[in-house]
């Protein structure tokens, strides 16, 4: 286990940032060259040209069930061996535990079914209203369907901040699950995740974190963390539509998930039913290649970004390259949050003390699919609504509505973010004022 990158300080930071080539990330996504400023990022990135490349090539060389006998076979078996080791890699976890599916959603619903047979109505499960719906309707489903009783974790409204007594009010030791995310898809807030493990352990309960937000933005460190399960999604972080959750390899072997009877009963594989999508899963070692080469200093003098390279020092790699993301992100946030405050009637709703380049905003008087329309008209993706964080959009006060979702992905500029800031301040100039409401803090 590597210990988790500390934060560096505020110069520090900033050369981090200056060291990030943008342009040449920028110059591997095809799609930017449709014009578009894209802060749709926390929805699904766009996808590196070597990403699509690698699903391409797999589709279009000798292909069949895995085996050891013939090229087809090969080709299967050695995909899906090598998407297992790159995923831990950027997880830091053992390969056999890494659990290939359809979405994330699906792999947390089905897990949560198999998990729930050793529930029994003396029992409790937690979740949090911070989290994204697909971390939180499984296991409430699941628990639904044996009698055991869910408990709600609230989190802080004002500062956005989800602490540990709100977790600690609605533990026991009837607590089998707590379910938390490692990042708010709809504010960015980055709870303290190893924190909230102690205290799951402690009332003996497994712990899953959603790290689909978290993982596009920071460096994972599933160990660190204390996560019994982690889910992510590489469409999030430039790879193909697919889920991945990672399970500690001696827990999957107590759970007895349907399948085929002909299917193996080895894990991960006794969890992944049918045939696996060998493409998306070459796609999706591409993708956390490209994230391994983002930094200059990692991926090698000279070494374009998203030029790939396999090997023992990914790992390395990864850290490095995730931790110049996070300062050239910051920086862009940064501006963001500083225009956002010339505007009228703004709320930023993303307060927290660590917390994603993900800002949500509101302006009173204005619907944010209006403003979302606008900028839109103008060729700045900005999308609004609550994007499946029901609980945290009603917790919230805003309801269905939402707000306007602001993220920053491996390829926004400064272009970019003027763009947007143009876009918005033109919206309020065109007489769009509406009424001042409670300014950023």
């Amino acid at each position: 286990m590597t210990e988790p990158p500390t934060a560096p300080d505020a110069a520090t930071a900033y050369d981090v940032a200056a060291a990030y080539d943008v342009a040449a990330v920028r110059g591997r996504f095809p799609a930017l060259a449709a014009g578009a400023a894209h802060f749709d990022g926390p929805g699904g990135s766009q996808t590196p040209d070597v990403v699509a490349r690698a699903v391409y090539d797999t589709l279009t060389r000798p292909l069949a069930n895995r085996g050891t006998v013939t090229l087809g076979e090969r080709n299967a078996e050695e995909t899906v061996v090598a998407c297992r080791a790159a995923l831990a890699d950027l997880l830091d976890v053992e390969p056999d535990g890494v659990i290939f599916g359809r979405s994330m959603t699906q792999n947390t619903m089905d897990l949560a079914r198999t998990m729930a047979r050793r529930w029994g109505p003396a029992d409790e499960v937690v979740v949090t209203r911070l989290d994204h719906d697909g971390n939180v309707r499984p296991w409430v489903l699941a628990a639904r369907a044996v009698g055991v009783t869910v408990r709600f974790a609230d989190f802080d409204p004002e500062t956005g901040e989800l602490e540990l007594d709100h977790i600690e009010r609605v533990l026991s030791h009837a607590t089998r699950l707590v379910a938390v995310t490692a990042a708010s898809n709809l504010i960015g807030t980055m709870p303290d995740i190893a924190a909230i493990s102690q205290l799951a352990h402690a009332a003996g309960a497994w712990l899953h974190v959603d790290g689909v937000h978290h993982s596009a933005h920071a460096a994972v460190d599933v160990p660190a963390l204390g996560a019994d399960f982690y889910a992510c999604s590489p469409y999030k972080f430039l790879g193909p539509h697919c889920g991945v959750t990672y399970g500690r390899p001696e827990l999957l072997e107590q759970l007895s998930p349907d399948k085929l009877l002909p299917a193996t009963d080895a894990v991960p594989e006794r969890f992944e039913l049918g045939t696996l999508p060998y493409e998306l899963m070459a796609g999706t070692t591409a993708a956390v290649d490209f994230l391994a080469d983002l930094a200059p200093s990692a991926a090698g003098t000279g070494r374009a970004a998203g030029a790939g390279s396999a090997g023992a020092d990914r790992r390395a790699r990864l850290l490095a390259s995730m931790a110049a993301l996070q300062a050239h992100e910051d920086v862009l946030r940064e501006r963001i949050e500083a225009g956002l405050r010339e505007l009228p009637g703004a709320t930023l709703w993303s307060r927290a003390a660590r917390r994603t380049p993900t800002l949500l905003t509101t302006f009173e008087g204005h619907d944010p699919q209006d403003i979302r329309t606008f900028l839109g008209e103008r060729g700045v993706n900005a999308p609004a609504g609550s994007f499946y964080a029901y609980e945290a959009s009603h917790r919230l006060g805003l309801g269905d509505a939402g707000g306007l979702r602001i993220g920053l992905a491996p390829y926004n500029d400064d272009s970019d973010v003027d763009r947007l800031l143009t876009g918005l301040r033109e919206y309020f100039d065109r007489g769009h004022r509406g009424h001042r409401g409670r300014r950023l803090a």
